[in-house]
Parts: structure tokens; sequence; C-alpha cells
């Protein structure tokens, strides 16, 4: 399946006639002409997210579907912002594309013998001249660019990595295993006086751990990923368990579900064998 340029601007340019067609101040959509950059954002995420589980379960209409979805955010905020005269599609497209442009010397400059492999290692110097040209006359922080916005795993881990960039860093994943032993141990010592020292000590506990997955080359994100995905399926399976023996999960004792849950995690076991 090929698609040319001009078809793509065909179709670009539909669904931006569309998105006008809604935000319409005589007789567009009530719901889409109550928007805000504020308002559709949430939006926004959400679908960057269906995007990524389309792709994780490999269907590839649902993706098609999804990116167009995401594609619909971006000219959604274009509209509002030609509309506020700020900015509009094409200023987004040429912010992008020259940002990339600039971003790869190795392949759009002008030195032939620029080795292809360094690409990495530029981007990452070029990020940190654009944040040092933006911050202006600011105190420059390793930590600069950051987005707070972040989901919280993702935004622990690129802070980490950040600080390892100036050695500010464990030496080894043993390291910051002892880290996560004495944060447990604050979390317990913490819990008599509960509220808010509690709730400081576990945010402690919980970016003690991505920083252990780090140092082990794991993805955190990935692994509560898994994680949360193997409860769902052992705790599903310990309800059928308890209602295929007569017993209403929601009435079972506590020794019933944990030995429906065992078993669970047995014939899991069996089956990875």
């Amino acid at each position: 399946m090929t698609t040319d340029a001009s078809e793509a601007t065909a179709a670009l340019s539909r669904l931006m006639e569309v998105m006008r067609r809604l935000r319409d101040p005589l007789d567009g959509c009530p719901w889409d002409l109550m928007q805000t950059h504020a308002t559709i954002a949430p939006y926004t995420i959400e679908e960057a997210y269906e995007t990524e589980d389309a792709i994780a379960r490999g269907d590839i209409t649902d993706l098609r579907d999804e990116l167009g979805d995401l594609l619909l955010q971006v000219i959604f905020q274009a509209q509002i912002g030609h509309e506020a005269g700020d900015f509009d599609f094409a200023d987004i497209a040429n912010a992008i594309a020259t940002k990339m442009i600039r971003r790869h010397p190795h392949i759009f400059g002008d030195d032939p013998n620029r080795d292809p492999a360094s690409g990495p290692v530029l981007w990452e110097e070029i990020k940190a001249a654009e944040r040092r040209e933006k911050a202006g006359d600011a105190p420059e922080s390793a930590l600069d660019g950051v987005a707070a916005t972040l989901p919280p795993v993702a935004r622990a881990e690129k802070l980490q990595r950040r600080a390892a960039r100036i050695g500010f860093d464990f030496p080894d994943w043993r390291s910051a295993l002892a880290k996560t032993h004495e944060e447990l141990l604050e979390v317990i010592k913490s819990e008599p006086e509960g509220g808010q020292a509690t709730k400081e000590e576990i945010g402690d506990l919980l970016f003690s751990t991505i920083n252990l997955a780090r140092k082990l080359e794991v993805d955190a994100d990935a692994a509560l990923k898994a994680a949360n995905t193997k409860f769902e399926r052992r705790f599903q399976s310990m309800e059928r368990a308890l209602a295929a023996a007569g017993v209403d999960p929601k009435s079972a004792s506590l020794p019933q579900q944990d030995a429906a849950w065992d078993a669970a995690k047995d014939a899991e076991a069996l089956l990875r064998k």
C-alpha cells in the first residue's frame, strides 16, 4: 500500500476542514466549540496510551485507527491555535521539521565524514544546547527540560538518567538495592506517625525501586505493566476457581482466596515447564 504526497496532502486537508467545520462559531458542534488547549489535553494523553496498547496487541487495524485519533488531537490543537492567532498546523509541521533537521547534522549536515552512529550522542548534545539557549541567563541544571507532566514512573527514570550524566548515580545495582532497603525501613519507621510522613517515605521507596530497575536495565514501566497483567490474570483465575467450587468470591474467606490464588500460580508454573 503506497500513498504519494498528493494523496496525503488531500487527506490531511480533508481532516483539517472537518475540524474547521466542527469549530465553526455559527453552526459548529457545541461540544467542540467549548474546548480549549487545556480541556482536550487529557484526551491527547489517552489517545497516546490507546495507540501504545494497539501496538502492544499487534492489532494493525486498531493501530491505524488510534493513530488517526492521535492525529485528530494535533489538528484540534492546531485549529484552536489558529483561531487565537497563535499558530496553525503549518507552523507545527515546519517547527518539527526544522528541529529534526537541526538535531540530525549527521544526516542533513555538510560534513561527509560524520559518523551516522553518533546520532544519539549528537541528539542529546543539541538538545542540551537548545535548553541552554532557551534558559538564557537562568542557572543551568542537568534536570532542565524534564516535563513535570510526564507519568510519574517515566519522569522518575528520566530524572535519574539526567542526574547520572553528571556522575550522581549509584556505582552498581547492589548499591541501589541497599538504598531500596534503607527506604523500606524508613517507611516502617514512619508508620506510627502516618499521614504525610508515610506518604513521603512511600514516594522515596518507589523512587528507589525505579532506580534499582534502571541499574538492572529493566524498564520499570514495562515491568509494572507486566505485574498488573499477571495480577489481573491470577485474580480472575482465583475468582473462577472459587465459583467452580460453589463459593462466591465476594464472600470467600481470605484462606479460601489464598488457596485459590496459590493454585492459579501453580497452574501457571506447570504451563511454563
